[in-house]
């Protein structure tokens, strides 16, 4: 249940000393081939990190025979020195790898970086670089597991998936509990696969997946500027999928690995799936619910377990989706709060006090549907946030 899972692949997660936790903080990747396709999408916020920058350039080279990851420290906002930082990094995990496994004879050009925490200040390379050596001795099939603990900031809990078509694999982990918004991606991730697949196959397949997964993850409106998505081949079951067999399974990794992020949210106690149906468009579905997912009054409410339906529809009318306000039904936990724009059954029938919870909302303008997933806003959130850099 890992990025190790698919054949090909190796990795390793150790503790370098960036987290003063003294937790594992690095973690490495390696594509053994024989092919290093590779596929990204990143964040959109116009405030990229110095390894976003980086990994976008690497990317469009079509050809990634590792990554190198840690947290500890975003890299962000750290100007030409940060850029400067991650580029040695990729050099010396180039040549430390060629170095201890000659067949791979990579270039720093081949190696995508990913950094995770605290935006604003630069990464201790004295401590990094040793770091990555240390996981370069530690690069095993088995350290998919490793690497995903390695990777994690205030998650609770490592994320890994594996997903399987026939005779071949994709695996997958990711970090995020904490400024997930839609923007691409919303966190970390690394998925792998061991099918044959060619850039370009790879890269609509990703770009499919993420469109209705972690673009759909809304936890708290807040996009990072380090978000980052990678899907490696090593092509070494010998099976090439067709581009369909591969999106789905693709997709199916990165909707498992959405569902954790949403599950592990800072401070929540809610599930929120909020699935809008009857819009004239998808991107009008995305919208409502979108809007919804980021109403601070829609998520407090949820939290203190009150099936307040007015904050809903008060959301959806922020929207420029077509709709006529007098014929939105609203429902919550399969109890149809809101009909026609006005109250339905009674709101006491709404049973909030489990952890999942599902709004519903016709919008009665099309046929196009969309699912946001999303949580509550709690008073752990309020204090994790309030004392994060201190």
């Amino acid at each position: 249940m890992s990025v190790t899972t698919p054949r090909g692949f190796r990795a390793a997660g150790v503790a370098a000393g960036l987290k003063a936790s003294g937790g594992a903080d690095v973690a490495l990747v390696v594509n053994d081939g024989p092919d290093a396709g590779v596929a990204g999408v990143f964040t959109t916020n116009r405030v990229k990190a110095a390894p976003v920058r980086w990994s976008q350039q690497v990317v469009q080279g079509g050809v990634v025979r590792a990554v190198v990851l840690n947290s500890g420290g975003a890299n962000a906002c750290t100007g030409p020195a940060g850029f400067q930082d991650t580029h040695a990094t990729a050099e010396h995990t180039a040549s430390a790898l060629s170095a201890v496994s000659p067949r791979l004879l990579l270039g720093a050009g081949e190696v995508a970086v990913c950094s995770t925490g605290l935006i604003g200040e630069r990464l201790p390379m004295p401590k990094l670089l040793p770091g990555v050596r240390s996981a370069i001795r530690g690069l095993s099939r088995d350290g998919g597991l490793a690497a995903a603990e390695a990777i994690m900031t205030t998650d609770t809990r490592p994320k890994t998936t594996v997903a399987r078509g026939s005779g071949w694999t994709v695996g997958g982990m990711a970090k995020g509990s904490g400024m997930l918004a839609p923007g691409m991606a919303t966190m970390l991730c690394v998925l792998t696969t061991d099918a044959v697949a060619g850039p370009a196959t790879l890269d609509e397949a990703l770009r499919a997946a993420t469109r209705v997964t972690f673009d759909r993850v809304d936890s708290d409106g807040c996009m990072s500027t380090n978000d980052t998505v990678l899907l490696l081949s090593s092509g070494a079951s010998g099976i090439e999928p067709t581009p369909a067999e591969l999106a789905a399974a693709v997709t199916a990794a990165c909707h498992d690995l959405a569902q954790q992020l949403i599950a592990d949210a800072e401070g929540a106690t809610k599930q929120v799936a909020i699935d809008v149906v009857g819009a004239a468009s998808e991107d009008d579905a995305v919208e409502v619910g979108r809007s919804v997912a980021r109403s601070n009054l829609v998520k407090t409410a949820l939290f203190g377990n009150d099936p307040n339906w007015g904050r809903i529809l008060a959301s959806v009318g922020t929207t420029a989706a077509a709709f006529e306000p007098d014929e939105v039904d609203v429902a919550v936990n399969g109890v149809w709060l809101c009909r026609g724009g006005a109250a339905a059954e009674d709101r006491s029938k709404a049973d909030l006090t489990g952890r999942d919870v599902t709004i519903r909302i016709d919008l009665h303008a099309g046929d196009s549907t969309a699912t946001i997933w999303t949580n509550d806003l709690s008073h752990a959130y309020v204090h994790e946030n309030s004392a994060y850099s201190t």
